[in-house]
């Protein structure tokens, strides 16, 4: 039988927005999120830029990848995440920034929670009471606790539901952002 591989993520959200926030400007960008498509592979796997091999989770049975871009420009990707629909639950594999909203010049702020919203949409649109699972580096657990609201299930996985959840999809999906 064979192993499965558990990634202990080490997202850091920079700041829960409406949307993504320009952080120079504070101007708010509305966005989507979409699958990522086959076409679109090549612009995430040919350079060194991102720090998980997308190209591996895409052809990983089950996962989707999902894109976040701004509705003005729909062809810059600001974030990826994996994610895969369990029997009850959504599970985050990966979530990574574009390396333009990394570090102290970043671009952007949000783009992380963003995603994780997205999941927990995905979540409440699957009947899972916007349950999200996702395995963390332990240094990052008090973290998800405190931003996010997640719970520490045990070991390093975290779970979102209920309120938390409703709470990140309402703060990015009420207004702003359209998701398919």
């Amino acid at each position: 039988m064979a192993k499965h591989e558990h990634i202990a993520l080490d997202f850091e959200i920079d700041k829960l927005t409406n949307s993504i926030e320009n952080t120079l400007t504070g101007e708010s960008f509305p966005t989507e999120v979409l699958p990522l498509v086959f076409e679109e592979l090549d612009s995430v796997t040919s350079n060194k830029t991102w720090q998980f091999d997308w190209g591996k989770e895409y052809r990983t049975p089950k996962r989707k990848i999902y894109k976040l871009t701004t509705v003005a420009e729909p062809t810059t990707i600001q974030g990826l995440m994996s994610m895969e629909i369990k029997p009850d639950h959504i599970h985050m594999h990966l979530v990574e920034s574009a390396t333009l909203n990394k570090g102290k010049n970043k671009i952007y702020a949000g783009v992380l929670g963003n995603l994780v919203a997205y999941a927990c949409k995905i979540a409440f649109d699957n009947k899972f009471n916007g349950v999200v699972a996702f395995y963390a580096k332990t240094q990052l657990i008090e973290h998800y606790k405190k931003v996010l609201g997640a719970k520490h299930i045990g070991r390093n996985l975290m779970i979102l539901d209920g309120y938390d959840s409703l709470n990140l999809v309402n703060k990015y999906f009420g207004q702003t952002s359209n998701t398919q």
